[in-house]
């Protein structure tokens, strides 16, 4: 919206992977261009009523995020509306019965959300409000990064450099949103927030796995990140130690800034900050495939060349898979950490996505179905860029010849054994030697240790150099 654009006197601004009341460009452009300004969020009912899982860590995040943003509205004497409903039906009928002139909210990259967004957009049109949306989510979006052709990248390297040489302070200036917030709607009463229970859902566990939420959560969060960024580059890939920043769910969600973080990696010199800057633009690259090749939304595959692979796809070794039970250390902790926690760290999502794709011979469609179920940070772009990295269907992935050895990479990343043991305690016992394959440990050993392979703790599902022999045989034939 241009500064010469003409103010409203009553606007709604529309709350959806943005739940923050700072640094917020829809929020910040509406109460710039209105006199008076609403704000609602909707638990979108259809996307919730798909959820087979009513124990969701993720509804439950956001419902504590949006109850933290509702009490910031209320401290400022306004509130956030909070529907239960679907939003092709609700937004329009709310924005008419407040009788606002326009309606604000953040780009959504995916397709059903474009696809929402434009029914919703041709629905106000026909009752005369207008429909202004900004770019929040990422630092760059859409066509702003284009090769010298003027097509989107394929490639990260180069994206990356675009990105480098393209960024500037405009780029990531937070808005002042609070320079304005007089123009908040001020109401005399404040509506209900809908419980978990009435919409269907049950709490899950995420005190106990101490997750923070919301504004607060992130901001606490991230400032103790950036006491170890520094770190970053050398501690990232050990998932028994502290060397992520767990922010995942929080970007995802909106409940910190986009800009903020950049902003912070690049103004630091050290090599931790750029490496983890390195990992922000990986995000807005996902973005950017997703938003040009909204197909591989659909389960296609962005190489073409392996889109039908002849994979037998096991349905018993895909449960073996899921439960953390394939007999092999460092995959099974990690599926067992996604399922206890609705988290993963970052290195093991590769080598569990390997593991299932290049060991077990299974689609990796299969897994990125699952990961979509149990991640609380579940992403769309992200989530089908990495597994599509792994299976080495997707752009920039591995080779498909690069077949991560699932043993070496325990005892690289893991050479304590620190985190196998925390989710595998069957082998607490076991030598730091002995954990990453614990079915070659001696009969005498086994006595000692109490431990019986193929009962307290099961035996490898399959062969890694056999399944790697059939991997590189499955793609060389596509």
């Amino acid at each position: 919206m241009s500064a010469t654009q003409p103010t409203y006197e009553k606007s709604l601004v529309w709350f959806r992977r943005d739940l923050r009341d700072y640094d917020h460009a829809a929020l910040y452009n509406a109460l710039k261009y209105s006199k008076q300004v609403f704000c609602v969020f909707i638990f979108d009912t259809s996307i919730l009523d798909h959820l087979t899982d009513k124990l969701d860590r993720r509804v439950e995040f956001i419902w504590e995020s949006i109850r933290e943003l509702k009490t910031a509205f209320q401290a400022k004497g306004s509130d956030l509306i909070v529907l239960h409903g679907n939003p092709r039906l609700e937004i329009p009928k709310l924005a008419n019965s407040l009788n606002v002139e326009a309606l604000f909210a953040n780009h959504d990259y995916e397709p059903s959300a474009i696809e929402r967004d434009t029914d919703v957009a041709q629905q106000l049109k026909t009752i005369n409000i207008q429909f202004h949306h900004y770019k929040d989510h990422v630092i760059f979006e859409k066509n702003e990064i284009l090769t010298l052709a003027g097509k989107p990248y394929s490639v990260f390297t180069p994206y990356k450099n675009m990105w480098l040489k393209t960024v500037t302070d405009f780029y990531i200036k937070p808005y002042p949103v609070d320079q304005y917030a007089k123009n908040l709607a001020q109401v005399s009463s404040f509506s209900e927030l809908p419980s978990l229970e009435s919409m269907g859902f049950k709490r899950t566990n995420l005190l106990g796995i101490a997750l923070p939420t919301g504004m607060q959560g992130a901001i606490a969060l991230f400032n103790n990140f950036q006491d170890r960024m520094s770190h970053y580059k050398d501690t990232r890939d050990f998932p028994a130690i502290k060397g992520v920043s767990y922010l995942s769910v929080h970007l995802r969600f909106g409940t910190i800034s986009i800009r903020h973080l950049a902003r912070t990696a690049i103004q630091e010199t050290n090599t931790g900050a750029q490496t983890w800057l390195n990992e922000l633009i990986w995000r807005d690259f996902y973005v950017q495939i997703l938003y040009h090749n909204p197909v591989i939304a659909s389960g296609r595959a962005y190489k073409t060349e392996f889109e039908s692979l002849p994979f037998p796809n096991s349905r018993q070794l895909f449960l073996a898979w899921c439960q953390g039970n394939t007999g092999y250390p460092l995959v099974d902790a990690a599926m067992r950490q996604l399922n206890n926690t609705g988290f993963m760290h970052n290195r093991l999502r590769m080598v569990a996505a390997s593991f299932l794709v290049k060991d077990l011979l299974i689609d990796w469609r299969w897994g990125e179905r699952y990961f979509a179920e149990k991640l609380i940070d579940f992403d769309l772009s992200a989530n089908n860029g990495g597994w599509q990295w792994a299976a080495s269907t997707g752009c920039d992935a591995q080779p498909w010849f690069r077949i991560f050895n699932p043993i070496t990479q325990s005892m690289r990343f893991d050479p304590q054994g620190k985190f196998i043991r925390k989710y595998v305690p069957e082998l607490a016992n076991c030598s730091d030697k002995e954990i990453h394959a614990p079915w070659l440990i001696t009969p005498a050993r086994f006595e000692i240790l109490k431990l019986a392979i193929g009962k307290d703790y099961p035996a490898p599902i399959v062969d890694h150099a056999t399944q790697r022999n059939l991997a590189l045989e499955l793609y060389k034939n596509a």
